[in-house]
C-alpha cells in the first residue's frame, strides 16, 4: 500500500510539474493563488468577496454601490483569460481592465473608472462589449457586434478572453469574437472583478463565480479577430490595419475636402464649409437651408454599404446625413436623399414636425422615427456617433453611439406607403435608385463631422 501511494503521489506531482510546465510555456501566470485573496483589494462598494473551492466568489449585498475586487499590481499590456458563472440572470458583472480608483469620488465613497468587458446574462446579452466605467458610459453595446451576443451560455463557466496590447482592446466569450475598441487613453491600471450594485432584494445574496484566472504580460502575439466585426476606433480620422483588411475607407481624411464636392457643383465649396483640427465643419448662417456654402457630397457614388461618421452639434442645430442622393431631383433648398436626421431635438422646432417623432434625431426623416434612451444620446457640445448600414437585400440600419435604433426595407411595400404620406410623395421611387452619394446637409448650423468612414458590401 505505502508503494501504490508513493506511486500515485509521484504520478500526480509529474502532472502537476507539467501543468505548471505547459502553462510556464504559455507564458502565463495565475492572477489568484486558489487560496485567499492576497494581491487583491476590495473599493468602492460593499459586496463580498471571498475565495472558495479554488476560485473566487462575488455576493452581492443590498443597497451597496458597485463593488470591484482589483489587483494590487498594475498592468500595461496583457492577454487575460479566465471563466466566469453568475448564479443569476439578472446579476451584472465585469472585469475592470487598466482601471483607476478616485476615493473623493461618489461623494467620498470612492469611484473606480476605466473599460470594463461586460459580463450580461440578462435578455439584453452585452457579454464581451467594452463598457467605460465610471467615465464614458458604453463604447462597445454589443448591438455592434449581434452575431456574438448568443456566445455568452447562462449557468455555466463561460470562458473570458481579453487582450490589451497597445491602444486596442479585443474580447472573446467561449471563443467568439465579440468587442473590438482602439482607445487613445489608459496605457496601464489594474485589473479587477466587479459586482454590480443592486436596489432589487430579490438579487441580494445571488452571487457571480470566477476561476481560472491566468494572465500573459510578456512575448504578446494579437490573436487574430474574425471578419467582418465592426470596430470602434476613437483615434481620429485613422484606420487599422484589421479595419482596412476589412474593406473600410476614411471618406474624411482629416486634412482635406478631397473626395467632397458641392450638391450643385464640380468643387467643394468656398464657403460655408471649413477643414480644420481633423474635422469638416459647416458653418452657421442663421439656420437657413442650403444658403451659405450648401451640401457637399461625395465624388463617389454608394449601393450596398456600412457607413459611420461621429458629429457634434452647436446648441440648436440642424444637419442630416443623407444617402442615395441621385440629384435628379430638383429642389430649391437641400438636395433630395434618404435622410439620417442630425438635430438638437430639445430646442429645434423640427423636432416636433412630422409624425410621432420622424423628425427627431437618428430618425429616418420624415419617415420613421428612432427610438432612443436618453442615456445613449450625447448632449450638445459632446460627440455622438451615427451608422448607416445598408444591405445588399435592401434592408437598412441606422444606429445611435452603437444602439439600433430603426430599421426598414428599401422598397418594400411598408416603406412605399411611408413614403405616399410623406414629403416626399411628389418624386417618383424616391430612395429606390441603385446607388447615389452620400451628402452632408448645411442647414445653416454648426456642426462638425469627423471620422468618416465607409465599407461597401457585396
Amino acid at each position: 500500500m505505502k508503494n501504490l501511494t508513493t506511486y500515485l503521489l509521484a504520478i500526480a506531482m509529474a502532472a502537476g510539474v507539467q501543468t505548471t510546465s505547459a502553462q510556464s510555456k504559455a507564458g502565463y501566470t495565475n492572477l489568484f493563488n486558489g487560496k485567499n485573496l492576497n494581491g487583491w483589494k476590495i473599493l468602492a462598494g460593499k459586496a463580498e468577496y471571498k475565495a472558495e473551492n479554488g476560485g473566487i466568489t462575488g455576493t452581492a449585498v443590498l443597497n451597496s454601490g458597485n463593488t470591484f475586487l482589483v489587483t494590487e499590481k498594475e498592468y500595461g499590456d496583457f492577454i487575460l483569460e479566465l471563466d466566469a458563472k453568475t448564479e443569476s440572470n439578472l446579476t451584472n458583472s465585469g472585469i475592470q481592465l487598466r482601471s483607476h480608483f478616485d476615493p473623493a469620488g461618489h461623494n467620498g465613497k470612492g469611484l473606480v473608472y476605466g473599460r470594463q468587458c461586460e459580463i450580461d446574462p440578462s435578455d439584453r446579452k452585452w457579454s464581451g462589449g467594452i463598457y467605460d466605467e465610471g467615465r464614458r458610459d458604453w463604447l462597445y453595446p454589443m448591438e455592434l457586434n449581434a452575431k456574438a451576443q448568443n456566445a455568452w451560455k447562462n449557468g455555466q463557466f463561460n470562458h473570458i478572453k481579453i487582450e490589451c496590447i497597445g491602444n486596442t482592446t479585443k474580447t472573446w466569450i467561449n471563443g467568439i469574437a465579440a468587442a473590438y475598441v482602439i482607445d487613445t487613453i489608459d496605457t496601464k491600471g489594474f485589473i479587477g472583478l466587479q459586482v454590480h450594485a443592486i436596489n432589487d432584494a430579490g438579487q441580494a445574496g445571488k452571487k457571480i463565480f470566477f476561476k481560472n484566472l491566468r494572465i500573459k504580460t510578456t512575448n504578446l502575439q494579437p490573436q487574430p479577430f474574425a471578419k467582418d466585426v465592426y470596430v470602434v476606433n476613437l483615434q481620429h480620422n485613422t484606420l487599422s490595419a484589421y479595419e482596412k483588411q476589412d474593406g473600410w475607407k476614411l471618406l474624411f481624411d482629416g486634412k482635406t475636402s478631397a473626395g467632397w464636392h458641392s450638391a450643385t457643383a464640380a468643387t467643394f465649396p468656398a464657403k460655408g464649409w471649413k477643414v480644420e483640427d481633423g474635422m469638416i465643419s459647416v458653418i452657421g448662417a442663421n439656420g437657413g437651408e442650403a444658403t451659405n456654402g450648401g451640401d457637399i457630397i461625395t465624388d463617389k457614388m454608394y449601393s450596398a454599404f456600412d457607413m459611420s461618421f461621429e458629429f457634434r452639434m452647436s446648441r440648436g442645430a440642424n444637419s442630416g446625413v443623407k444617402y442615395f442622393v441621385t440629384l435628379d431631383e430638383k429642389t430649391q433648398g437641400s438636395a433630395i436623399g434618404l435622410e439620417y436626421q442630425v438635430l438638437d431635438d430639445a430646442v429645434h422646432p423640427d423636432a416636433k414636425l412630422g409624425r410621432d417623432g420622424n423628425r427627431t434625431l437618428a430618425s429616418l426623416y420624415d419617415l420613421i422615427p428612432a427610438k432612443k434612451q436618453p442615456r445613449f444620446v450625447h448632449p450638445i457640445g459632446s460627440w455622438n456617433t451615427g451608422r448607416i448600414v445598408v444591405l445588399p437585400n435592401n434592408h437598412v440600419v441606422h444606429y445611435l453611439n452603437g444602439i439600433k435604433v430603426l430599421e426598414y426595407d428599401r422598397g418594400s411595400k411598408a416603406y412605399r406607403d411611408l413614403v405616399a404620406i410623406s414629403k416626399y410623395k411628389v418624386w417618383k421611387d424616391f430612395g429606390e435608385a441603385k446607388e447615389g452619394h452620400i451628402l452632408l446637409q448645411d442647414h445653416g448650423f454648426d456642426v462638425d463631422y469627423r471620422n468618416v468612414k465607409i465599407k461597401e458590401l457585396k
